[in-house]
Order: structure tokens, then C-alpha cells, then sequence
């Protein structure tokens, strides 16, 4: 009798949510409750599942709120699964494709510069252009995604943008400076208008180029100040360290001279500097000797041009120094000075005896006295003459 009561409870409670009060009043008129036992008969196993799941439907029927909101996610879900979730899979399918092709492309650039590249300062230089393009590609990627992401989800866009420009705004009058800083950098690196340990006169600094980042740059001059220069100061690049140098040394001479020994004599002196085994890998070109280049009182400028490799002309020229020094020793030839007074020529093919008699001054320029050297001063310095 029991068992048939119960089936009959359970039938009642499967006819829908509205019978389980009907059902609760039977269980009452039965003298039954959960876990109750009369004589040898247990409830039935599958009674408190089935009151679970009526009390359950009951409060997710059809017109009730939780009813509502049930269908409302349905709703909404079925609606993202079939227009907003295709749109999304295809935007994660673009920015995984753009992703790759943009490493591909930074993968490339580091692979042909360090084919390529002169030395290990581009390779770097490069290498850090690679990564600025790639991490604002990255960044560009990662936005344009997640605002799509965003408006799927109904995130409302417009106030999030205005923030957004407003404060890019704010950022940029901020920060505009190093903005500017950071584009001339690039230009810098995509240019190659200089490496490090290159030799430039930038900002009105010249020196080595140390380091060089997006931002600033690094130069130390040739007594060891380094200077820190922002790559928006620098608005006019002299490279030194590219293709070669031309220096120019300035010989005076003694007006006396004759001007083509002299020529002749700086050449030779040029030449040998030239073909030496210390410095002869070091010239691009023979030196030249322009001849008389001015004359100033007893001076006689004659200037020799030297054309070396990038930044390497101080040797050579400092060699060529120390040969004419000597060379005008030993050719007896006097140094230019342009307070010096210049007195006569000796005629050429005349005598000795067939000049004008010397006077003292010149008797003692004969004897080797140094022409320039102020005269002895006669008199007695004490006695106030």
C-alpha cells in the first residue's frame, strides 16, 4: 500500500511544478515525511531528487523572474553564437596572421644586417629598430582585438574612446619633446646617418658617438667631456668617420726662398711621407702641392693638401711637420714671419765684390747671426742712457 502511495506521489509530482503543494498535502494525509520510516517500508530512493527538481522548475517556470532571466541569457547567447562569435574568430585569425608576418618581417631585417651590415654597431642599431617596430605593431594589433572584443560583449565605446583621446592629448603637449625625440631617433637608425664610434659634429658638439638610443644620444670630445644630447637638438649631422679626409697643412717660408726649390722640396718631403711603410695604406690620393698661396711681409704660405682614409690624417701630418722642420735646417732656410723686413736680393752671376758693402747688421746675418733676434742694446743700462 505504501509502495503504491508513493508511485502515486511521484506520478502527481511529475505532472508538473503547480502539484507539489497537492503533493506535500498527500505526503501530510499519509502521516509521511523525508526520512520518515513506518514499519518496514523506506520512502522511495528517488522521492527527494524528484521534489528537487520539481521545487527547481517551479522557480524557473515560464513568467517568473528567474524564468526570465534564464530566457533572456538564452537569448543573448544563441545571438553571440551565431553573428558575434564568427566575427571574433575572424579577428583573432587576422591578428594571429599579422602577428607572424610581422615577425617574419623584424626577422628578416636582424638576418640582412648581419649579412650585410659594415659592423656590429649597425647590426645593433637594426636589431633595435626591429624591436620598436615590432612592439608598435604588437601594441596596434593588441588594441584594434580588444576593442572588438569589447563592442562583441556590448561594452559601450564611445566614453572609453574620449577618455582615450583626451588623455593622448594631455600626453602629447606633455611630452612632446620627447616624442620628437623618439621620431628623430628612428629617422637616425633608418637613415644611417651615424653608428657608434663614428666621428660627428652634432649640436655643436664634435666627438665619438659613444651610444645612441631612441631618444638621446652620446658624445665624448677629445679632452673626455661626454655630452647627452636629445635627438630633437639635432638638426645638422657631420660625419667624419665616412669616405675620406682632406687636410691641409700651411709651410711658411722666408721670403728669401727661391718658391720652386721650395715646391720641389715639399714634395719630395710629401712623397716620401707618402710611400712610407708606416702610412702609405693610410692615403687615398697623392698629396699636392698648390704652390704660393700668400705672402704676408717676409712670410710665403705654400699649402699641401693631404687625402687619407675617414679620420685618419693626424699621423701622417704630424710626420710631414717633423720632415719640413728638419728639411729647413738642413736646406738653410729661414721660417716664415710675417713681422720680419725683408732688406735686398743678391743679384744672381755677380761677384762678391760687385754687391754694396754690408753694414753691420748685415755682416753679422752673414756670420750667422739670427736675423730676428733684437739688437744688442748699447750704452751703460745703469747710468740711465
Amino acid at each position: 500500500m505504501t509502495y503504491l502511495l508513493l508511485e502515486k506521489s511521484i506520478a502527481s509530482a511529475r505532472m508538473g511544478p503547480e502539484s507539489l503543494l497537492a503533493y506535500m498535502l498527500f505526503l501530510h494525509t499519509q502521516g509521511l515525511r523525508i526520512g520518515d520510516v513506518r514499519g518496514d517500508v523506506w520512502m522511495h530512493p528517488f522521492l527527494l531528487t524528484e521534489m528537487l527538481l520539481v521545487e527547481r522548475a517551479s522557480l524557473f517556470a515560464d513568467g517568473r523572474f528567474l524564468g526570465k532571466v534564464v530566457d533572456e541569457w538564452v537569448d543573448d547567447a544563441q545571438e553571440f553564437l551565431h553573428s558575434k562569435l564568427p566575427h571574433l574568430l575572424l579577428v583573432a585569425i587576422i591578428a594571429v596572421v599579422l602577428n607572424r608576418l610581422l615577425h617574419m618581417i623584424t626577422a628578416r631585417m636582424i638576418s640582412i644586417a648581419e649579412r650585410h651590415a659594415p659592423g656590429e654597431s649597425r647590426v645593433a642599431q637594426v636589431k633595435t629598430l626591429a624591436g620598436v617596430i615590432r612592439a608598435t605593431g604588437l601594441t596596434v594589433i593588441g588594441t584594434i582585438v580588444s576593442l572588438q572584443f569589447l563592442a562583441a560583449v556590448g561594452v559601450n565605446l564611445a566614453p572609453l574612446l574620449t577618455s582615450a583621446g583626451i588623455a593622448g592629448v594631455a600626453i602629447g603637449l606633455a611630452a612632446q619633446n620627447i616624442v620628437r625625440d623618439v621620431f628623430n631617433g628612428i629617422l637616425f637608425l633608418i637613415e644611417d646617418q651615424f653608428n657608434v664610434g663614428d666621428t660627428v659634429r652634432v649640436a655643436g658638439v664634435a666627438g665619438v658617438v659613444e651610444a645612441m638610443t631612441l631618444r638621446k644620444t652620446t658624445v665624448r670630445d677629445a679632452d673626455g667631456t661626454l655630452y647627452v644630447i636629445p635627438n630633437s637638438q639635432i638638426a645638422t649631422v657631420a660625419n667624419l668617420s665616412i669616405g675620406y679626409s682632406v687636410a691641409t697643412v700651411n709651410v711658411s717660408v722666408d721670403f728669401s726662398a727661391n718658391p720652386d726649390a721650395v715646391v720641389d722640396l715639399l714634395k719630395t718631403i710629401a712623397m716620401d711621407v707618402r710611400n712610407s711603410e708606416e702610412f702609405h695604406q693610410l692615403f687615398v690620393a697623392d698629396p699636392q702641392i698648390l704652390g704660393v698661396e700668400a705672402v704676408k711681409g717676409s712670410e710665403v704660405v705654400f699649402p699641401v693638401v693631404f687625402k687619407t682614409l675617414a679620420t685618419k690624417q693626424y699621423a701622417p701630418l704630424r710626420e710631414f711637420r717633423r720632415r719640413v722642420r728638419l728639411a729647413l735646417e738642413k736646406n738653410r732656410l729661414l721660417p716664415g714671419d710675417p713681422n720680419r723686413v725683408f732688406n735686398t736680393f743678391v743679384k744672381s752671376g755677380s761677384s762678391a765684390s760687385e754687391q754694396p758693402p754690408l753694414k753691420a747688421a748685415d755682416e753679422r746675418d752673414r756670420q750667422g747671426h739670427d736675423p730676428t733676434a733684437l739688437p744688442p742694446r748699447e750704452g751703460n743700462p745703469f747710468a740711465g742712457e
